[in-house]
């Protein structure tokens, strides 16, 4: 999944964007409140994590944009801040969670998975299930049936993005922007590079990655063409 971290503090940006990208997720990293509203102006995410205290345009106003452009993108919100009343602002203008700093990295990734699973499966596990392909969200694992598979981080991220809407098209574009971040220069055939290798290690699966020809990939929970 593709993530914006909007978080000026540089060794706190470096473990956040560290610890996501170890389990696959492609990371944008803005210090600015300005750049952050910038490149949500043109870019689709699957996750905001944003700081309260910014150069430029502070976290509520950041916000505040993003509702008002009528985008659902979840938000999670960091602040310093321990106040009830910033919490009710932060959830009044539209986050969606919001932790106190210092926080623990692993709370902070828990309370991330909840948000992108609401947002992409709507359930209340971190397990998504397609025919009889189980990825665990929280442990970053695969299993055919009884079988655990193998997969590198990026073909983890591949599969939960087509496992999150079985039989939803995804265009190659699509898969392309929230498998990379901006500091990646994927070749113009990665798509396809990961599509077949994630293809051969689902080999005997009953959910099978389609190819519908000029437009996309469909993951088909029962083999269907």
């Amino acid at each position: 999944m593709r993530i914006l971290l909007v978080e000026d503090t540089h060794d706190v940006g470096e473990a956040i964007s560290r610890r996501f990208g170890a389990v696959g997720h492609a990371v944008d990293w803005a210090t600015d409140g300005e750049e952050a509203a910038a490149i949500l102006e043109f870019t689709r995410f699957d996750l905001v994590i944003l700081d309260v205290m910014l150069p430029g345009l502070d976290g509520f106003e950041i916000l505040r944009r993003i509702r008002l452009a009528g985008n659902a993108v979840p938000v999670l919100i960091l602040t310093a801040r321990s106040e009830i009343d910033d919490r009710v602002d932060a959830l009044d203008l539209g986050a969606d969670d919001y932790l106190v700093k210092p926080f623990d990295f692993r709370e902070l990734e828990a309370r991330a998975r909840v948000l992108m699973r609401r947002a992409t499966v709507g359930e209340a596990t971190n397990v998504i299930a397609c025919g009889d392909v189980l990825l665990d969200r929280t442990n970053r694992s695969v299993r055919v049936g009884k079988r655990e598979i193998q997969l590198k981080r990026r073909e983890i991220t591949l599969l939960e993005i087509l496992a999150s809407r079985p039989g939803r098209i995804f265009g190659k574009d699509e898969l392309l922007d929230r498998l990379f971040g901006f500091d990646e220069a994927p070749g113009i055939n990665a798509v396809e590079l990961y599509i077949g290798r994630l293809r051969q290690k689902l080999e005997g699966a009953r959910a099978k990655i389609v190819t519908v020809r000029g437009v996309g990939y469909r993951l088909s929970p029962d083999g269907e063409e």
